[in-house]
This record gives structure tokens, C-alpha cells and sequence, in this order.
């Protein structure tokens, strides 16, 4: 690797030279800048910034830790961030937890390693011992997706309750009485939430709760969907109606009421989660709960940057919870009789 010292030694200048060329560039006069960036550029030399930032003690990286980059709601949250950070002059480095809270530990491991100027992170270890550890570094972080469990730090959430209300009072007022709720894993806040709403426009129309059929999947994801369609077809009498934490489920019990004949909206309601863009260009168009996931990833960088700026004592922890809305499409168009 080409250190800054072989620059020097081929312009034949110090180090010192070379270093204000990079640096202070007005300070070198313009002959021997000229020489010294052409050395540069015949040498590809690339300055080490990573250990520049150590030695100045701040970063210009974010690191953006979520639950499965798989998942185009997470993709959405990354170009938020990124736009944020890019504004700001700083970079975004994006890693997957893959809903492991091992994996997780090994990744905050990681940004202690490298002193990032701070973490964005959906926790996949719901205990909250990664982060508890993580904070004897004094790094910040923000939770993005999820509360903050105390006046720590900041977070940028949606209000999942009100999310599954309305996926509940839209499905109500189609005329279904009864309701499957896939989820994801229940540790998982927002997949407790999320019932809690459908549960709570239940109980809003005087229904009783026995009235949904919980199925918990293994993961937030289309695989795990299609082997809870197959767990649904074996439900007798069928209801009428399903709701999917996401629409990563959604789609994956689409495919296997499809495979099965069983038509949608026709037969079976269906409803998922987030709006991600594949919802809209299924085959039957997904109704979905709407999550404004660019604007939350925006958000929680903006945050970030301001609790590590120049002006950190002015920083106050913030909790913002964002409202979902619902989308309407054909997957619960039909109304069902008696509607």
C-alpha cells in the first residue's frame, strides 16, 4: 500500500508538504502542490481517513443496523438515512442483523471497533442487552422502527397499534367477523402491537376476540407466509379475512391461497403491512397499511447528527412516532353479503 511518506519521498518534499497539499492546499505554493498531486495520482495514493478521523476523534460514518435488508421497507429506510447523512456531509454504512440478536452483538461489536459517529438500529435482541453493553462505548444511537424503552435516547416509530386498527375497522366494515393475524415473531413489539390494534377495533365494534385466529410465523418473511396460507387452509370453517404484520407474509399467503384456488378478495380478504412496492404490482394489488419508511429513516438520522454535532448540548432525546395510513387496493375490494 502507498503510505504518505512515498509521496513524499517521490515529490521530494517532507511529509509535512504533502500532508498540506491534502489539507491546507493554500498554504503550498502552486508549483509544488502541482508536483505533489501528480505524485499522487501516478502513485494512486489514498489517504487512510479512517485513522485521520480516529486522531481527530469523530467519525463521518453512520452505521444503520436493521432487522433484513430482504425486506424493501428496510431498503426504504436506508435511503432516508443515506439522504440525511449525505446532506450532512457523511456517509452511511448498512449491515443486516438478520432478526439474530447474535448477529447483532457481533455488529455493534464491530462499530465499537471503528468508532462510527453513531448507530441507527432496529433491535433484533428485544432483551435489550446488546444495546445496554453497546453504551459503555459512548457511541449514540437511535432506534428507528421501534420506541425507546427509556429517556436514553431517541427513537422514530409508527404507531403500529393504530396501524392494526385500521387494517381491523377496514376488514370490519367489508362485513368479515372473522380474522386470521399472521405475524411474525411475537418478541417482536411491533408484531404485539399491530394485534393489539386489530384486537382493539374488535372490541370497538363489539366483537370478541375469539373472533381473529392468531398464526405466528418463524419469520417476516414471503416463506414464512406461504407455510401460513397452508396453516390457514387447514382452518375449518375458513374465515374470511386475513392480516399479515407485513407484506412480505402477505404476499407469501397470496401465493399459497393461489396455489390452492381459493380466490382473493373473493373467497379470503387479505391485507398486509409497510406498502412496500411489490404490494402494489402483485397480482391481486395488496391493500396495505402504509408506513412512512423513507421519512422514518430521514428522521432518525437527522437526529443523530444533531446529538453528535458541534452543538451537542443543546440536544434533547426525542420520541417521534409517525402515523400510518391505510391503502386500499383489490385484495379487499369485494365486500363480503350482508356487507
Amino acid at each position: 500500500m502507498v503510505g504518505i511518506k512515498d509521496v513524499a519521498r517521490q515529490a521530494g518534499v517532507s511529509v509535512g508538504t504533502v500532508s498540506n497539499v491534502i489539507n491546507r492546499p493554500e498554504m503550498v505554493a502552486e508549483a509544488t502542490r502541482d508536483r505533489v498531486q501528480g505524485v499522487i495520482e501516478r502513485l494512486g495514493y489514498v489517504r487512510q481517513e479512517s485513522a485521520r478521523q480516529l486522531r481527530a476523534g469523530r467519525s463521518r460514518i453512520i452505521a444503520l443496523l436493521v432487522l433484513d435488508m430482504a425486506n424493501p421497507f428496510f431498503v426504504d429506510v436506508a435511503s432516508g438515512a443515506e439522504r440525511a447523512a449525505r446532506e450532512a456531509g457523511l456517509g452511511v454504512m448498512v449491515c443486516n442483523s438478520a432478526q439474530s440478536p447474535e448477529e447483532e452483538a457481533d455488529y455493534l461489536g464491530l462499530f465499537a471497533e471503528h468508532r462510527v459517529r453513531g448507530v441507527l438500529v432496529t433491535p433484533a435482541d428485544v432483551t435489550g442487552a446488546n444495546l445496554e453493553s453497546f453504551r459503555r462505548h459512548d457511541i449514540p444511537f437511535v432506534f428507528v422502527d421501534r420506541e425507546v424503552p427509556s429517556a436514553d435516547g431517541c427513537s422514530v416509530s409508527v404507531d403500529d397499534i393504530e396501524g392494526g386498527a385500521l387494517a381491523g375497522r377496514h376488514l370490519i366494515a367489508q362485513g368479515h367477523r372473522s380474522v386470521v393475524y399472521v405475524s411474525g415473531p411475537m418478541l417482536l413489539p411491533q408484531c404485539q402491537d399491530r394485534r393489539a390494534g386489530l384486537l382493539g377495533a374488535f372490541a370497538e365494534e363489539g366483537l370478541a376476540a375469539e373472533a381473529m385466529v392468531h398464526i405466528e410465523a418463524e419469520r417476516l418473511d414471503v416463506a414464512s407466509g406461504r407455510d401460513a396460507g397452508a396453516r390457514l387452509l387447514g382452518i375449518s370453517p375458513r374465515p374470511t379475512a386475513v392480516f399479515c404484520a407485513n407484506d412480505l407474509l402477505a404476499l407469501g399467503v397470496l401465493q399459497a391461497l393461489f396455489a390452492a384456488g381459493v380466490s382473493v378478495p373473493g373467497e379470503v380478504a387479505l391485507v398486509g403491512y409497510d406498502d412496500i412496492e411489490f404490494a402494489a404490482a402483485a397480482a391481486v394489488p395488496l391493500t396495505s397499511v402504509r408506513q412512512p419508511a423513507f421519512r422514518m429513516g430521514r428522521t432518525a438520522a437527522e437526529l443523530l447528527i444533531e446529538e453528535t454535532g458541534e452543538e451537542t448540548e443543546d440536544h434533547q432525546h426525542r420520541r417521534i412516532v409517525l402515523q400510518p395510513e391505510l391503502v386500499v387496493r383489490d385484495s379487499t375490494f369485494a365486500p363480503r353479503p350482508g356487507a
